[in-house]
């Protein structure tokens, strides 16, 4: 099963990507990694009100496995579990686009495959991000490893804001 490594929607007003220049009053470009775990929806739900308060661009990533990585691991399952992957991002990507018709906020949707710390931090660097916002780790070995809030923080390119 090939699925693309890169899909990238926009909906809402203006679903056009909009031209900001960076720095000038408050954030314009607002992007938030989602996986469909409770801390990434109150992720989402955060950068989403921060977006509409501060009339910015709320630019909403969703990283998948790669096919690659499921396949070596999996064998079998593979299959099973990128059309999971696939299916998620399928639901996500709804619940977004009925968001911003209900919100009337700019949002674009993009759909990564590989590590999510890289996804990200590509993302952010794609689109100029302002600021980046992401759920906590529930996993206890990130508190040893970890997490990817805590490497992008390390990163130091953008403001994260990590929601609980």
């Amino acid at each position: 099963m090939d699925l693309p490594q890169q899909r990238t929607e926009h909906y809402g007003p203006a679903a056009a990507p909009c031209a900001f220049e960076r720095g000038t009053d408050g954030p314009r470009v607002i992007m938030v990694g989602v996986d469909g775990s409770p801390p990434s929806e109150r992720a989402a739900s955060y950068a989403a009100g921060l977006a509409r308060r501060q009339r910015s661009r709320l630019v909403v990533v969703y990283v998948g496995e790669s096919a690659g990585l499921v396949a070596a691991v999996y064998g079998q399952a593979a299959v099973v579990a990128l059309e999971t992957a696939e299916e998620l991002a399928g639901e996500l990507r709804e619940q977004v686009r009925l968001a911003a018709e209900e919100m009337g906020l700019p949002v674009t949707f993009m759909v990564r495959r590989g590590d999510p710390y890289g996804e990200l931090r590509a993302a952010a660097d794609e689109v100029k991000a302002d600021m980046v916002v992401v759920g906590a780790s529930a996993q206890a070995g990130h508190r040893f490893v970890g997490s990817v809030a805590t490497r992008l923080v390390k990163q130091g390119r953008w403001p994260v804001v990590v929601v609980p």
